[in-house]
């Protein structure tokens, strides 16, 4: 699976937005530079796409201004101009830190939605380690569960489903290595917990399909019987119940005309 870069939600308005004219004029005459030329400069190199500028301006503000609100929207912009330069690991580390220090902040919905989207970007082809897949899913559930109403969540919840489809696959590709090989005890645990835990997934009638073909070779038609069975119940126009539907006639040659539709009945 290729998954192209996600694009962000809108950046939450006020966190975008210039130094207003009615902020105070006390700030402190020690300070380096004026926090507004600060954070005006660093939102320029952002509109420009120089994010790694941009991502210093804004820690300059921080560091500078640390106590002031600008230093609090520069810290949340500070991670959004990581993940849009790719730095998924450093928007992270942003989000992970805004949402420690101001749990209560309105914008910190958008720092768990940072950190999700981040992981996410790092889901890589199934044939490699999946822990960036499990924390993007774990990042997901988290804005879901804690924002539910929120747009981030609905946003979050379609990519929920693409990782689930993406362990999924990571599943089936280490059934078919077993299957392949023979294990066909390896191969039919991979391709129950296909069916047990990614039951919404593209790979289901697959994981039917070769669930039939490991219990054939193991002499247990009638297993292989049921699975078929289920598939055909479930995915009667796929491809696979057609392969499933194949395997078993050949399988059961010879027998009565119909065998395989009173499997179904008697299944369901």
């Amino acid at each position: 699976m290729i998954l192209i870069k996600a694009r962000l939600l809108a950046i939450p308005a006020l966190a975008l937005s210039l130094f207003a004219a009615g902020c105070s004029d006390t700030e402190e005459v020690y300070k380096d530079e004026p926090v507004e030329q600060l954070y005006n400069e660093a939102v320029d190199l952002m509109m420009d796409g120089s994010w790694s500028k941009a991502g210093k301006a804004f820690d300059e503000v921080d560091r500078q201004h640390p106590y002031s609100v600008w230093a609090t929207k520069a810290q949340i912009m500070g991670a959004y101009v990581a993940y849009e330069g790719g730095k998924y690991d450093d928007a992270i580390s942003a989000a992970d830190r805004f949402i420690q220090l101001h749990p209560g902040n309105r914008d910190t919905a958008y720092a768990y939605y940072i950190k999700a989207i981040s992981y996410y970007e790092q889901i890589v082809d199934i044939e490699r380690d999946q822990r960036d897949t499990q924390n993007a899913m774990n990042a997901l559930q988290d804005v879901i569960n804690r924002f539910p109403g929120s747009r981030y969540a609905r946003d979050a919840r379609l990519k929920l489903d693409l990782t689930h489809d993406h362990l999924a696959g990571k599943e089936m590709e280490i059934g078919r290595f077993y299957e392949k090989r023979g294990n066909y005890v390896g191969a039919i645990n991979r391709f129950q917990t296909v069916i047990k835990q990614y039951q919404t997934t593209t790979h289901v009638p697959e994981a039917l399909e070769r669930l039939s073909e490991c219990y054939v070779a193991l002499g247990l038609p009638d297993e292989a019987s049921k699975n078929a069975a289920v598939l055909g119940y479930n995915y009667p126009d796929s491809d696979w119940y057609q392969d499933s539907f194949d395997l078993m006639q050949g399988e059961r040659k010879g027998e009565e005309p119909g065998w395989f539709s009173r499997v179904i009945n008697g299944v369901f």
